[in-house]
């Protein structure tokens, strides 16, 4: 070879290694991602752990699991109100204020939908039972045909379980899904002169007290609030109509 063809070559095999060293480099050299804002925790690759969920929404509403155990007497609203508050209490959800779903008659008449806040309300799951007043009444006709979402999944009491209501087939717990609310479809007081509300929540014996069903079965509607009358006041009455004597609680947005 000659001194001539030597140098080319030389020059090339120098070029190559140097191009080579700038990529080595070049590749070395890349930015590390970039760092998580303060306060977040770094992304985690498709082998990390899951991240965490977002809570649901603290429960604005539950069926009671019990009943005051008196039939219609409940000791008026405030009665009835302190029941739902003891049971929310219980449930580790006492920081807010509850009411119970009740109408009442007469001078001074009380309307249940007038009790209860604006919405939304959600079960102890989280899972939601109305978007707001007029989508849990159903006010226009266009979310009468919608319907809210309280039905026999959603409805249930304030330790997240299901309330006994129609049987299904085979089985032999007894229906209890009777709620006590004097109220019309509307949540609203009735008018007339008919005992609806058990003498506003006060008797035991006579009257009777309009009723709903929280599994939206049975009766001749499938009304959450307002489905037909109780036989009676007295807790024998109650049962001997389809329930005990429980209440739908709503936390009307009040901290305690």
């Amino acid at each position: 070879m000659t001194r001539s063809g030597f140098t080319r070559s030389s020059h090339a095999t120098a070029a190559i290694f140097a191009l080579s060293t700038c990529v080595i480099a070049a590749q070395g050299a890349q930015a590390p991602p970039p760092a998580a804002p303060a306060g977040q925790a770094p992304a985690q690759g498709r082998g990390g752990p899951p991240q965490p969920q977002t809570p649901p929404p603290p429960m604005s509403f539950f069926v009671t699991s019990t009943p005051i155990g008196k039939g219609g007497n409940l000791g008026g609203l405030a009665g009835a109100d302190a029941h739902c508050q003891a049971l929310a209490t219980a449930a580790g959800a006492g920081n807010r204020t509850w009411r119970a779903y009740l109408s009442t008659q007469g001078p001074g008449a009380v309307n249940a939908r007038d009790r209860i806040g604006k919405g939304p309300w959600v079960n102890v799951k989280g899972q939601s039972v109305a978007r707001d007043l007029e989508h849990l009444h159903g006010d226009t006709l266009d979310l009468a045909r919608l319907g809210n979402t309280l039905t026999r999944v959603t409805a249930l009491n304030e330790k997240g379980e299901q309330m006994p209501g129609v049987p299904f087939p085979g089985s032999t717990t007894p229906n209890q899904h009777d709620i006590l609310t004097g109220s019309q479809p509307d949540g609203r007081a009735y008018t007339d002169a008919a005992d609806h509300t058990c003498n506003n929540w006060t008797s035991e014996d006579a009257g009777s007290a309009q009723l709903g069903h929280f599994d939206r079965t049975g009766g001749p509607g499938i009304s959450w609030n307002a489905v037909h009358p109780s036989k009676g006041c007295s807790q024998q009455a109650l049962i001997a109509t389809g329930g005990v004597g429980l209440l739908y609680c709503f936390a009307p947005g009040d901290a305690k």
